[in-house]
């Protein structure tokens, strides 16, 4: 029996070990992704290592940031520029006449245009003037942003190769239209850390439009960690109900049972992360523990009672009703307040293939005063210069309308090569207005501001250098800006 046992155990050795080099390949290839150990954020020796549990100390940043915290508020759909902030006179001339070849100049269009027999130039209903010392040109749809046009940072030339909407909120996300990439979010929260154990690092509001003709699909995939650890996902707060399912104890559960089921569950976690050496089991452990805490955190966090008058009187009187763009600000303000690094909120139905004059209003005074609420109710608390706002969609809108054109109304199609984004506090320079576009707001003639060079500014604000901030996934250095050109858009920053 014994010598039975000695040459199974042999045969069972050198059985397990065939695979022994190929074991070997693969953990050269994952470089710095140890069990239990979240890889050291870029710049090696600059930057303080952090285990995977908790993540609870921030690292060092590359250089001092002058952002602590961001809050992004993404228009879905791809706002219309020229009706908005990129004031286009010349166009009146225009109306009703064809967009020329040497404008279009061959670009691409999408399935829902690109059949038209004519591009028909549709100049847009609104009014604008000149706001500020900055004289930017704004919509009269946005009368409280023209209070603070010289707090913001405009962005006139942004654009994408994207020109549909999930590979565009993809790549605005992600840094890549292929999914599957983390996204901007766990990007901060990897770099920075969580400022308070007892809430998420980052976090996703999805604010409900008061029109609804035309939402698009939005998932978990834009706030996924992707190759980054799985702790730094997007937490999905809900508008209605229970901010997070199942953050109540079920009736008849005390907080006591639920401790000791949590204390043997990770006791079991344990045992199979000494085993397999797992990193997702930690972070499987880390949250259950999140979750607990939360269960305590969570419901002061979303509980207004203690607002007052004046701050509900800033922010509208929608602020009171939940799921609304203004009720989700106060909470923005709210969770930077209790230390959440990254904020992401959406608001859908800005996709305006029709209906131009009757959708974009109810768009516009959904987001208007919350927007401004939130950037003076920063200001006022002292949190603006180290909080970072950020407004925009994924792409643009086009001159032309989509099938016929009317003096009062028209619809618009999708628009990649150029459009406007905004941002404020956190080190962004306010009253600036960066970038030119031609008299047809088709293409960019001064400035381009690709989404890399966006991601490259929003990294440098919290204290990153693009290039270095990296993540070691299957041999690779993984990060946000890819490996195509990017830069730091230097004029935007304070």
């Amino acid at each position: 029996m014994a010598d039975y046992r000695t040459a199974w155990t042999r045969r069972h050795f050198f059985r397990a070990g065939g695979h022994a080099l190929g074991w070997a390949a693969l953990a050269a290839l994952g470089g710095g992704e140890r069990a239990g150990l979240a890889q050291e954020p870029a710049g090696g020796s600059g930057s303080a290592s952090r285990t995977a549990v908790g993540a609870s100390l921030p690292s060092r940043t590359h250089f001092p940031g002058k952002a602590k915290r961001v809050i992004y508020l993404h228009m879905v759909g791809g706002p219309p520029q020229m009706d908005l902030f990129d004031y286009k006179p010349v166009m009146e001339q225009w109306f009703d006449k064809d967009l020329p070849d040497s404008v279009r100049m061959g670009q691409r269009l999408t399935t829902m245009t690109s059949g038209q027999a004519r591009f028909p130039i549709a100049p847009t209903k609104f009014k604008f003037a000149q706001q500020g010392e900055c004289g930017m040109w704004m919509t009269e749809l946005l009368p409280w942003k023209a209070k603070m046009a010289d707090r913001m940072c405009f962005i006139r030339s942004m654009h994408t190769e994207a020109i549909n909407h999930e590979p565009a909120i993809t790549l605005m996300q992600t840094g890549n239209q292929v999914t599957g990439r983390p996204c901007l979010g766990s990007w901060a929260s990897y770099g920075l850390g969580s400022a308070n154990d007892n809430l998420p690092t980052f976090v996703v509001l999805v604010a409900k439009p008061t029109n609804t003709e035309q939402v698009q699909a939005i998932s978990a995939r834009l706030w996924s960690s992707g190759y980054l650890p799985g702790e730094h996902a997007g937490v999905a707060f809900r508008s209605g109900g229970d901010p997070i399912l199942y953050i109540n104890n079920p009736p008849g559960v005390p907080s006591t049972v639920r401790r000791k089921t949590l204390d043997g569950l990770r006791g079991l976690n344990e045992l199979a992360l000494r085993e397999l050496g797992d990193p997702e089991t930690r972070t499987r452990i880390e949250q259950y523990e999140l979750a607990f805490r939360m269960q305590s955190s969570v419901p002061g966090l979303t509980d207004l009672a203690s607002e007052t008058a004046e701050t509900f009187e800033l922010y509208g009187e929608a602020a009171r009703k939940p799921g609304t763009f203004a009720h989700t600000m106060l909470l923005a303000r709210r969770m930077a307040e209790q230390g959440v690094r990254f904020i992401q909120v959406y608001h859908n139905n800005w996709d305006t293939h029709a209906n131009v004059a009757g959708r974009l209003p109810d768009q516009c005074r959904d987001v208007d005063q919350p927007c401004y609420a939130l950037i003076e109710d920063l200001r006022r608390r002292g949190m603006l210069d180290e909080t970072l706002v950020i407004w925009g969609g994924e792409f643009g809108r086009t001159i032309y309308s989509q099938g016929g054109v009317a003096r009062q109304n028209y619809g618009r199609d999708h628009h990649p090569r150029c459009f406007t984004m905004w941002m404020a506090g956190g080190g962004a320079k306010g009253g600036m207005i960066h970038g030119e576009t031609d008299d047809f707001s088709y293409n960019i003639v001064k400035n381009p501001v690709h989404i890399r060079d966006f991601h490259a500014t929003i990294l440098h604000l919290l204290g990153y250098d693009h290039e270095r901030f990296v993540f070691r996934h299957q041999g690779l250095d993984g990060r946000l800006t890819g490996v195509e050109p990017a830069h730091v858009v230097r004029e935007l920053l304070a």
